[in-house]
């Protein structure tokens, strides 16, 4: 079992992340954060990419899990002096690596690598594909925010389109080259939220009827409408300059200060999958208000990933109790 795009998800796969995100945050508050549900099986971060929060939350996880956990960087392997990618992912292989985190800049790299190995996939972010992992923990923390009573009593009746049921998200800014856009339009309607990307036309995709979102180019016509603003990165090393008028431009148009913020509604709140660029995507003020969900989705970035590894473990026959 493998984890590329959030299509691999099935409603009671969302179920079963939910309840395990339940558990491992209850242990993430012990004295020792730790479980042996992985107890001898290793986890390679394999990135070929910079990387802060994505590596330390997967190497934090596995170790809270009692995995063993290796971490590769392109720029120090044997990749540096003419090994293939296929050569790197058999060496790893053959020293027996159980869980293989891969992030790279081309999108298909983790589909391409989950053919070339016995070990669990889990895509960290292949270009502009996908993000699954950050989704999750994105769903995790809008789903204890607005849904935590039926979070709490786990129904496993309840269809999974309920979860966020009637919540309106606008993800404003890069969706062109933003592979968290793509796996949250999936997994937040999947959730049953409806989606308006909001940006300037130039960073909207091109065949954007045949997502299921609505659009509009102006964030001051929709932001009272919402109950989510979700910000993505600039991502100014995928694109160049010509695509938005400049950065000051950009901010204006479709930033968000505190004079938004207060057109939001005091029960609206502000996420971004980070880093976050204060004074583009968002102010200071706004990022650190009691609104900003940022930190949270931090904070259960851990607990999510041990919720992933846990769940691929048990479905491959693996974990330990």
């Amino acid at each position: 079992m493998n984890l590329i795009s959030v299509d691999d998800l099935t409603n009671e796969m969302y179920l079963e992340l939910f309840g395990l995100t339940e558990m491992f945050i209850e242990v993430s508050t012990r004295p020792i954060p730790k479980v042996p549900t992985l107890r001898g099986k290793t986890l390679a971060t394999v990135f070929f990419e910079n990387s802060t929060r994505t590596r330390l939350s997967f190497e934090t996880a596995a170790k809270r899990l009692s995995a063993d956990s290796l971490s590769f960087s392109a720029s120090t392997s044997s990749l540096s002096k003419g090994e293939s990618l296929f050569d790197t992912i058999n060496t790893l292989d053959a020293i027996g690596v159980d869980f293989l985190v891969v992030r790279h800049s081309r999108a298909g790299t983790a589909s391409m690598v989950a053919n070339w190995t016995q070990a669990a996939v889990i895509n960290a972010g292949d270009g502009c594909g996908e993000h699954p992992t950050q989704s999750l923990i994105d769903c995790a923390t809008l789903v204890r925010r607005f849904a935590k009573p039926d979070l709490e009593s786990l129904d496993r009746s309840k269809t999974i389109n309920k979860y966020l049921s009637g919540l309106k998200i606008a993800i404003v800014g890069d969706v062109l080259h933003s592979r968290v856009a793509r796996s949250n339009i999936k997994a937040f309607t999947n959730l049953g939220a409806k989606v308006t990307l909001v940006g300037p036309p130039t960073l909207i995709p091109d065949n954007i009827e045949s997502w299921p979102v609505d659009v509009c180019y102006d964030l001051d016509q929709v932001i009272s409408e919402m109950d989510v603003i979700y910000l993505l990165r600039m991502q100014n090393e995928r694109f160049d300059e010509s695509m938005v008028p400049s950065t000051l431009e950009y901010s204006k148009n479709w930033g968000l200060d505190m004079a938004r913020l207060k057109r939001l509604g005091p029960d609206g709140v502000i996420m971004h999958p980070g880093p976050i660029n204060r004074g583009v995507e968002l102010t200071s003020e706004v990022a650190d208000s009691t609104q900003s969900l940022i930190l949270d989705q931090v904070r259960h970035s851990v607990p999510v990933r041990m919720a992933i590894l846990a769940m691929l473990a048990n479905l491959i026959g693996g974990g330990h109790e």
